[in-house]
């Protein structure tokens, strides 16, 4: 089995021959054999870059910059993959970190440059348009150098895709981005936002991580964009930059009207039909109402009920299921939370002292 050092230097010569998808594949097993090495994370966003995977380039220079913060060309990565993709202020604060690690690079000041020139023109502050570069005469790809091409037994892609799936909704606020994922540690999950991309993974153990990159139908604001990982799903809120309609969560090329939404004033709220002269604040009667309910001191029984109530309502999916079958399977006599000793066998009815558990037939 080749090295993650054979595999880097077979990478880099395929990258020098303009064979990138090979180059990306190379890089890839590189970084299954060595997942902490930021270098190769760096090197493979620019294959990806010469792709046009732009998403992806941006997720390895992600990744790239937090292995090793202190990396100037990730933070260039990010920048130009930023640009293709027109995030100029996320493009724009990264290339501005990378410019501090390597002061004397004239790659970064161009690029910021370019990037205040296209934020003005989103803006409509400048009337001098940038202009297009015109595109270079593409040469005819160079011939396939033997050495780098890895043989059937060496290189097995790993098909098998972990069985995770992901789903959105929306408010006129936000847009909400559920990974249906179970039992995933919070620390093994890692969400980037940028002004119209998201990227998330998920490290899973013996798989490959499942990854969720792409850019997004509308504009974000990333610093009121949040994630909570919970036992049966990662939930990624999105906050909106403008209150549009998202016809899909992924970004599309066609020329489509944003439905823009009105939301309703707070100085117009509904009112309610009613014959008394004065009106009611009906929001405000249900809020002192359920105040009331939840300040109530209660004995015996009646206390004893809300207290498992509580318990109900506050816990999660796996309690909640540990509580129904145990109650329903014990005849009432058995109250368990522990799902994991509930669930594998039945639960058998436990009547107080002095007391008999029967059947009725009927």
């Amino acid at each position: 089995m080749a090295s993650a050092s054979d595999l880097l230097m077979k990478a880099k010569e395929a990258f020098i021959d303009d064979h990138f998808e090979l180059a990306v594949d190379l890089y890839s097993q590189a970084i299954d054999l060595n997942p902490t090495n930021a270098e190769l994370c760096a090197d493979r966003a620019q294959a990806n870059i010469k792709l046009a995977n732009f998403t992806e380039a941006v997720a390895d220079a992600n990744k790239a910059i937090q292995l090793d913060p202190s990396m100037a060309k990730a933070y260039l990565r990010k920048g130009t993959a930023c640009i293709k993709l027109e995030e100029y202020q996320t493009a724009k604060a990264a290339l501005q970190t990378g410019s501090s690690l390597a002061p004397g690079d004239s790659r970064f000041t161009n690029l910021i440059k370019e990037c205040d020139q296209r934020i003005a023109e989103e803006n409509g502050t400048t009337s001098n348009p940038v202009q297009t570069p015109v595109a270079a005469a593409v040469s005819p790809p160079k011939a396939i150098n033997s050495s780098t091409v890895l043989s059937a037994a060496q290189y097995k892609p790993d098909l098998s895709k972990p069985k995770i799936r992901h789903e959105f909704y929306q408010k006129p606020e936000e847009v909400v981005v559920t990974i249906f994922a179970k039992g995933v540690p919070a620390k093994s999950v890692s969400v980037d936002f940028g002004e119209q991309i998201i990227s998330a993974t998920i490290d899973l153990p013996d798989q490959e991580p499942y990854m969720l990159q792409t850019r997004l139908f509308g504009k974000i604001i990333p610093s009121k964009c949040r994630f909570e990982v919970l036992s049966t799903k990662i939930e990624i809120r999105l906050a909106k930059a403008e209150l549009i309609h998202w016809t899909s969560l992924e970004f599309v090329k066609e020329n489509i009207v944003p439905q823009r939404i009105n939301l309703p004033s707070a100085a117009h709220k509904p009112a309610y039909p009613s014959s008394k002269p004065k009106a009611v604040d009906w929001d405000k009667l249900e809020a002192q109402v359920k105040k009331e309910e939840k300040d109530e001191k209660l004995d015996g029984d009646a206390a004893l009920n809300k207290f498992f109530q509580d318990i109900y309502r506050d816990a999660d999916e796996d309690t909640r299921r540990a509580m129904r079958k145990s109650f329903v399977e014990s005849n009432g006599t058995v109250l368990s939370t522990n799902w994991k000793e509930v669930g594998a066998k039945k639960v058998e009815g436990s009547p107080p002292d002095g007391m008999e558990l029967k059947k009725w037939e009927y």
